[in-house]
Parts: structure tokens; sequence; C-alpha cells
């Protein structure tokens, strides 16, 4: 009796996700690919983790593409320097002894450039967030549909075609 209720203990509890839709969607949301990996779909967990890699690290570097834009925007180059008329040498100035600057050019960092670097950090926050909700959608459907034996495969045929096969248990 008792190998009986083992049996069916085993055979339940292989229907029993190892997670719960709502904690897969949640651990999802906080670390993308966690959930996929808990339910040993290892594609999708490296999919997501590779994604949240790279948006977190084009993220930084528009972050300081930004920071280097907002800082330089009130700079200038010097074009040309002072020179003096009788000896053709540079001027110095007097206190600090460097040449004295005589034209400018504005820094090519404008506010139209800044804000087109703010849009580009912008667009990476939010691959960041879409990342996050998409693997949170996929492993609620995946925790949800844990039990539904289907196998679908792909592949070219013979006669150069596409081919998709779907196999269900009922």
């Amino acid at each position: 009796m008792s190998a009986q209720k083992t049996a069916a203990a085993k055979r339940d509890s292989a229907l029993v996700p190892p997670l719960s839709p709502r904690r897969a969607f949640l651990l999802s949301l906080l670390i993308p690919g966690y959930s996929q990996i808990r339910l040993e779909r290892p594609n999708g967990a490296a999919l997501f983790g590779a994604a949240e890699i790279v948006s977190i690290g084009m993220a930084r570097k528009a972050a300081l593409d930004l920071r280097e834009a907002r800082r330089g925007a009130r700079d200038s180059v010097v074009l040309t320097f002072q020179v003096d008329p009788a000896t053709g040498r540079v001027v110095l100035d007097s206190i600090t002894g460097r040449p004295r600057p005589a034209t400018y050019e504005r820094n090519r960092n404008t506010p139209e450039r800044i804000a087109a670097r703010r849009t580009h950090y912008e667009d990476w926050i939010a691959a960041i967030l879409f990342n996050h909700l998409i693997s949170a959608a996929d492993a609620y459907v995946a925790a949800n549909l844990w039990d539904f034996p289907v196998n679908v495969k792909g592949g070219i045929t013979a006669q150069r075609s596409a081919q998709i096969v779907a196999t269900l248990k009922w």
C-alpha cells in the first residue's frame, strides 16, 4: 500500500512546476533568466541573461557619453594665439606665463547633441526594462505550460522546403 502511495506522490509531484506562475513572474522580473533556469529552460535563460548584460553595458557607455557631452558643453578650443606684430612671437600672459588666446571655437557638444545622448541613454534604460518584462512574461507562460507535453522541431527537407513538426501527447 505504501508503494502505491509513493508512486502516486511521485506522479503528482512530476506535474507540479518547480515554481508557481506568480513566483516565476516575480523572480524573472527581478533577475531576467532566473526563473527560466529553475524551469529547466537554459536557452531562454541564456538569451535573457545576455540581453541584460549587453543592455547594462551599453547603458553605462551611454551614461558616460552623456556626462562627457554635458561637461564639455561650456568648453571651448583655442584656434589661434595672440602674436606680437613687431617680433612675430606669441604673446605670453604676464600672470600665468601662458600664451594669450586670440580666437576660440565652441565645443561640438551643442544642446542638440546633448539631447541626442540623453535619448540614447534613455533608450538603453528602456531596453533593460523591456528585457525584465519579457523575461517575466516568458517565465509566467512557461510555469503555466509546465505539464503541457509538446515537442516542436524544425528543419529543411530533402526537397529544400522548410518543415515544422509538433508532437503532442494526450
